[in-house]
């Protein structure tokens, strides 16, 4: 015999033999008594000719390996008949004309799509049977079979878009410019990329395709938005395409690579696609987009949006930033099991090392970086690619041979693989028996052979592949596939997630997609996407270890999308691991101090500081360091900015402390309280500083401020307002300031004390100080911010309520004139002191307490204030102990609630048993309402399980349900106690 000619064998008698009898080995059969009797099934419905020989040990292997291929052959061995005699160029190209003309309809009626469906469907068969030979008989190599593939895909779109198109035409939301052609002119613009992109699509792969539109030109019928029919125009493309039907389907469909799939339509003007790629593309963009192709639609306008999108994908300078963003996206993949030794059975031979990504991100990432200078790297085949790159100078001959031998032996492998079962896979068998059979499908004799070949070849890409991209660190987390680049869930990163105690790991990858994607602005920068990218698998690993990693993860979502850049917090937590820990322990737990790492993250440097675990709590120290942060502000809006800077930081550290079991929430309120005098110091020094050189100072002037509640106990929790009190005094003989801008005292107080609230309310772009409220001055709301000193005497020996009195228990000094304050104080002992009824006070206090309940009820067992036996009660009852006998013992003033219950026992006023039980309430209750504020974002009655769990282990109690029952029985103690010393009212 001669050599093929057009697809068939000349024979000594001068006939011709189908192009099928000059073919090699066939694939080893395993079972050949069972392929035979499969076989045996059809041959008496083939031509003599094509039962023995080559044909008949192709169709045996097709019998034994591949049940897919098998039942295409037997189910119409016309077909198969016609394919084996026909030269398999021209069954191609017979196939792809009726491919590309299935979607026009007869004498320009709108096509029955139906009808159009079977056709492609019949169509798909054929030519995945056709590929299926020649690629197994050797008369195709795979540059051939790939550009079969992707012909043939491009061809099913043009058919699926004209069906459609034609069908808007006929009912006249369409104007066709060419009714023969309606995509001339469309403005319709089709791109392939992936594989399909670079004419190197997979046997049973997907089809990746964007879909954009110009409104522009689009002939649409007028009043017809074009995003709603740009986009039904797309989805129906794609049902046509692969929704499956007793004759299967034609491609499986993703639209995931366009701009934030996740929050954009099907389809996109031209114009939103190019203000995306110019602002938010990201470096796998660049990447998918060398392989871009118009394949279907208005041609001329898809190349032109293409090469107006060059300077995205090929940046002018060397862009070595790429290398590190890809590589990122890399050892995601390789966060992995087991990767460094190399295993055949279950081996991934597209993602797993050594695998066909490796030599794809070889040729990509290259071309990233020097594409934008050498326009010859622009090429998007893999395998022409690397001889250019060898030619360019930039890889070596043997890189050049290696690579291209071993993407070539994947390929065909790959393909083998989802000729089994029409699958998309590239993962090889776990089950010896199976993996047996496979190597024998793949040409070889046995497994050791097979497996002889693959190692060589992974190994081979792996040492090349390291070359460039294995000396960066590694932060991928050893539990699993993590994989996040691109716009499709990853069956093995959605496994790796549910590991990790994620419940719901689509919502996890899609988020994480959210941010690559630039939904936050946080992380939209290119350098913040490169850092994220690092940083994503030892984050996740991190938020695994919270209570509830999906909750964590929200949180951060959400402090992303407060924050204006993120590339400070993501770099410190990229370098430190214990950092990490604690910011995902903050976000799991502390979403409060999880926003202030957001906003500031230098705060966490104080967590690095040795002396993190030796906290300073007392007034002094906290006011020193407090300067100290603030430093020597020359201006008033820097004192604004360092003030609010310098109070998160130290109320960051003292939730953290609590957090780590460092402080006791007792503890905490002192720090949280010490923090706030400090400000509230500072801040009355430096307004008063500037308003006396506006004003002069008045004559015998004094001014302090006045802390009541929590502030004025100090029991500040994280989240408290302050509650405040200025008063100043004055000589009374001469009331006017001496200076540029005089004037009288009371106004001058007055306008003195609003700049105090300015300078500790103000929003600034450090954000918020604190929330203060005047209300408990005399007079409440009404009236002037500031009291004259000898109205507030007055005022408490003469007209201030009972209720007024109890506020006094807890009001303290803060900051001002020393000897005012000494008169400020002896004013409220003396109010405290005061003789009064004891069970006057009890009557009055329990009336009150009645009124409260009555007008402002409780929000259930989680409001730890208002509910019955709650804080409010063991403060009514603490300050009504106070009141009622500090006249006779003074020394019940000024104690906090456990040791004011204690010194009443031993005076007689409560019973031990009494104060030693309302002791522990109180701690219990103030404990877990601390915790709760730094905790609980939010309403802190409405606390999730997993705050009620973390909540419990804060109290040294087992879980919730233990935390809810100690409550309700302390709760129902302190009321009792209550009702029997103040009695019921009535």
């Amino acid at each position: 015999m001669s050599r093929p000619e057009n697809g068939q064998i000349a024979q000594r008698d001068g006939s011709r033999a189908p192009w099928i009898q000059c073919l090699g080995p066939m694939p080893p059969l395993s079972d050949p008594v069972a392929a035979e009797a499969r076989l045996a099934e059809v041959a008496e419905a083939l031509p003599a000719e094509l039962r023995d020989g080559p044909a008949r040990g192709l169709m045996l292997a097709l019998a034994e390996h591949s049940p897919f291929l098998w039942s295409l052959a037997a189910r119409d061995p016309d077909r198969l008949a016609r394919l084996l005699r026909t030269p398999p160029e021209e069954s191609d190209a017979r196939i792809l004309r009726e491919q590309r003309i299935a979607g026009r309809g007869q004498d320009g009626a709108a096509p029955d799509l139906e009808a159009v469906s079977e056709i492609l469907r019949r169509n798909r068969a054929e030519h995945a049977l056709l590929v299926a030979l020649a690629d197994i008989g050797g008369a195709w190599p795979l540059e051939r079979i790939t550009a079969a593939l992707s012909d043939f895909a491009d061809a099913s779109v043009t058919a699926a878009f004209d069906a459609l198109l034609f069908q808007a035409a006929a009912s006249g939301r369409f104007h066709p410019a060419d009714r023969e052609n309606p995509q001339a002119g469309s403005g319709l613009v089709v791109l392939g990329l992936g594989k399909l992109g670079g004419r190197e699509l997979n046997y049973s792969s997907d089809i990746d395709l964007i879909v954009f539109f110009d409104p522009e030109i689009a002939p649409l019928k007028e009043g017809l938005e074009p995003t709603p029919f740009f986009t039904r125009l797309a989805q129906g493309a794609a049902k046509l395409l692969q929704e499956r039907t007793r004759d299967g389907y034609v491609h499986r469909v993703d639209y995931r690579l366009r701009p934030d799939p996740g929050s954009t339509p099907t389809a996109l003007s031209l114009a939103s696609a190019y203000v995306y790629y110019e602002t938010t593309g990201q470096n796998w963009e660049r990447a998918a987009f060398i392989k871009a192709r118009p394949i279907a639609g208005d041609i001329p306008a898809g190349e032109q949006f293409l090469a107006e999108l060059t300077p995205f994908i090929w940046r002018k300078y060397f862009d070595f930033a790429a290398i590190a963003d890809v590589h990122a996206m890399k050892r995601q993949i390789h966060a992995v099991r087991g990767h460094e030794a190399l295993a055949v059975a279950g081996h991934d031979i597209k993602l797993g090392r050594g695998g066909i990504r490796e030599i794809e991100f070889f040729v990509q990432t290259q071309q990233l970086v020097f594409g934008g200078r050498r326009p010859i790297l622009r090429g998007c085949s893999t395998v022409p690619m690397l001889a250019r790159l060898h030619d360019d100078g930039w890889i070596s001959q043997e890189a050049r041979d290696e690579l291209g031998a071993a993407y070539t032996f994947l390929r065909t492998i790959e393909h083998r693989l989802q000729m089994v079962r029409d699958e998309q896979t590239q993962r090889l068998p776990t089950d010896p028996a199976e993996l047996d059979a496979f190597a024998r499908f793949a040409g070889f004799p046995d497994r050791p052979a097979f497996e002889a070949a693959l190692l060589g070849h992974a190994r081979r890409v792996q040492a090349h592949y390291a070359l460039l991209f294995e000396a960066a660190p590694d932060l991928s987390s050893e539990v699993g596939d993590l994989v996040f680049s691109g716009a499709a869930d990853d069956p093995a990163t959605l496994a790796t997630l549910r590991s990790l105690g994620f419940r719901e790991p689509e919502t996890v990858a899609e988020t994480v997609r959210g941010w690559h994607f630039g939904r936050r602005a946080a992380v939209r920068s290119p350098r913040a996407r490169e850092v994220l990218t690092e940083l994503v698998p030892a984050l996740l690993k991190a938020l695994s270890g919270t209570p509830d990693p999906d909750a964590a993860l929200a949180n951060l979502d959400r402090a992303f999308g407060r924050m204006p850049a993120a590339v400070e917090l993501l770099t410190i937590l990229r370098e430190h691991e214990r950092l990490r820990l604690l910011f995902a322990d903050l976000l799991g737990s502390a979403p409060r101090l999880a926003g202030t790492v957001a906003f500031s993250p230098h705060v966490l440097d104080a967590v690095i500081d040795p002396d993190f675990g030796d906290p300073v709590i007392d007034p002094a120290g906290i006011a020193a360091h407090y300067r100290a942060l603030l430093g020597r502000p020359d201006d008033h809006e820097i004192f604004l900015d360092r003030s609010r800077d310098a109070a998160r930081q130290l109320r960051f550290v003292a939730g953290a402390r609590l957090l780590s079991g460092i402080l006791t929430p007792q503890g905490a309120g002192e720090a949280f309280s010490a923090i706030a005098d400090a400000a509230i110091a500072t801040a009355l020094e430096t307004v008063a500083a500037k308003f006396l050189a506006e004003h002069g100072a008045v004559p015998g002037g004094r001014i302090v401020v006045i802390g009541y509640g929590r502030l004025g106990s100090r029991q500040l929790t994280a989240e408290s307002d302050l509650d405040l009190v200025v008063l100043y005094d004055f000589d009374p003989d001469d009331r006017t300031s001496a200076g540029p801008k005089p004037l009288d005292a009371a106004v001058a107080y007055n306008r003195l004390t609003q700049r105090l609230v300015a300078a500790l309310t103000a929003p600034t772009r450090r954000g918020l100080l604190y929330e203060v409220d005047l209300r408990l001055r005399p007079g409440g709301g009404q009236g002037a911010t500031a009291t004259q000193f000898r109205s507030f005497k007055a005022y408490q020996s003469e007209e201030a309520e009972l209720w007024e009195h109890m506020a006094l228990t807890r009001a303290r000094v803060i900051a001002g004139d020393a000897t005012l304050a000494a008169d400020a104080a002896a004013v409220i002992d003396e109010a405290l002191r005061r003789p009064r009824d004891a069970q006057s006070v009890y009557r009055a206090v329990r009336d009150m307490r009645a009124t409260v309940e009555r007008e402002k009820g409780d929000h259930g067992p989680l409001d730890l204030k208002l509910t019955p036996g709650g804080l409010l009660d063991l403060d009514f009852l603490g300050q009504a102990l106070v009141l009622a006998h500090a006249h006779d013992h003074p020394d019940l003033i000024g104690l906090d609630a456990p040791a004011l219950f204690k010194r009443a026992a031993q005076a007689g006023l409560l019973e031990g048993g009494e104060a030693e039980a309302l002791g522990r309430a109180y701690r219990l209750l103030d404990d877990v309402h601390h915790w709760q504020r730094l905790m609980v974002e939010g309403d802190p009655t409405q606390a999730s399980p997993v705050a009620m769990a973390r909540l419990a282990r804060a109290a040294n109690l087992p879980d919730a349900k233990a935390l809810a029952a100690q409550l309700e029985a302390e709760r129902l103690e302190v009321r009792a106690i209550f009702d029997r010393r103040l009695g019921r009212p009535g």
